[in-house]
């Protein structure tokens, strides 16, 4: 008999909730991207929790009525005792009462693992060995060394990132300043393949953090001073791919790794897959990404997370 699980995710910028089946098929899919007001940089949590109560109910019911066998959500951004937001609380409080209801299991995944685990279920397989797990997005940019360890369950460690200005938040500063609407990374990559020509932004990294806040500052000194959308935005996505290659080349010096998974709505961007696929391929590094669909915030980690977590290992 064919089984189901269902996975819940209610992040900063996108309520999302879908069903798979044992086979790994994504039998139901919904997601919102929640409202940001015109010229708006982003949400207070009041605001998301407002959002997310309000549309995860519909969303829920838009998916299949099928039998499930389990329920995965984001309970909390990241595993560690102080990680917490109360977007997640959602989600959170959505999938306790499912599985109360339909007795079956909830099993509790970070929004990180969320995400890993969304780029494995395409993958169709979890590594053995440690790997890194690079994860982007507009409230994170951190490398993670990550372990599985079966049912689920992930043992990470975060060895890099950025310890200001995050990678999306650099993306959107310098798009709503362009006058691009919120979120901003798909209109920038459309305007950064119309040019070849730019005036670089420094990046700076040192002993594995990126800072992102210098160059996002110089950015918009020139956008201040009159350059054009599509060299900024060559710039922009040229300063962050710089800034991950020089993460990544300090971190493998340290702990080498054979595998690395980028996640995150960031790296939906194909500029900066390509940088990572030539930097990982010139040091012997198997780079996986999910489909762009898939890299950012959805619920299907999450239930994806569910199936491993009944699995027999």
């Amino acid at each position: 008999m064919k089984r189901y699980f269902l996975g819940i995710d209610t992040s900063c910028y996108t309520t999302s909730c879908a069903i798979i089946d044992d086979e790994l098929n994504i039998v139901g899919e919904a997601r919102k991207i929640l409202d940001v007001k015109p010229g708006m940089k982003g949400l207070q949590q009041s605001n998301m929790v407002f959002q997310h109560t309000k549309v995860l109910p519909r969303l829920i019911e838009e998916l299949p009525q099928v039998p499930l066998s389990g329920i995965g959500v984001s309970a909390f951004p990241r595993r560690s005792d102080d990680s917490y937001m109360p977007a997640f609380l959602v989600g959170h409080g959505f999938a306790r009462a499912l599985s109360h209801m339909m007795q079956v299991p909830m099993y509790e995944f970070a929004h990180q693992e969320n995400h890993i685990l969304a780029a494995l279920r395409e993958i169709g397989h979890v590594p053995t060995l440690p790997f890194y797990s690079l994860h982007l997005s507009g409230g994170t940019t951190e490398l993670v060394l990550t372990e599985y360890k079966g049912k689920g369950v992930f043992e990470s460690s975060i060895i890099g990132g950025s310890k200001d200005l995050q990678g999306g938040q650099f993306v959107d500063r310098v798009g709503v300043a362009l006058g691009i609407q919120f979120p901003c990374g798909k209109e920038l990559e459309l305007l950064a393949s119309q040019t070849d020509t730019y005036d670089p932004l420094p990046s700076s990294v040192k002993e594995g953090w990126i800072s992102f806040a210098g160059p996002c500052s110089a950015a918009l000194r020139n956008i201040e001073k009159g350059a054009s959308p599509a060299s900024m935005s060559k710039a922009l996505f040229s300063c962050i791919g710089n800034s991950l290659e020089k993460l990544l080349t300090y971190h493998l010096k340290h702990t080498p790794v054979s595998t690395l998974i980028a996640v995150g709505g960031v790296m939906s961007n194909s500029i900066l897959r390509n940088r990572l696929n030539g930097f990982c391929h010139k040091n012997n590094v198997t780079v996986h990404f999910a489909n762009p669909k898939f890299s950012v915030d959805n619920a299907t980690g999450n239930a994806y997370g569910a199936f491993l977590a009944t699995r027999s290992e």
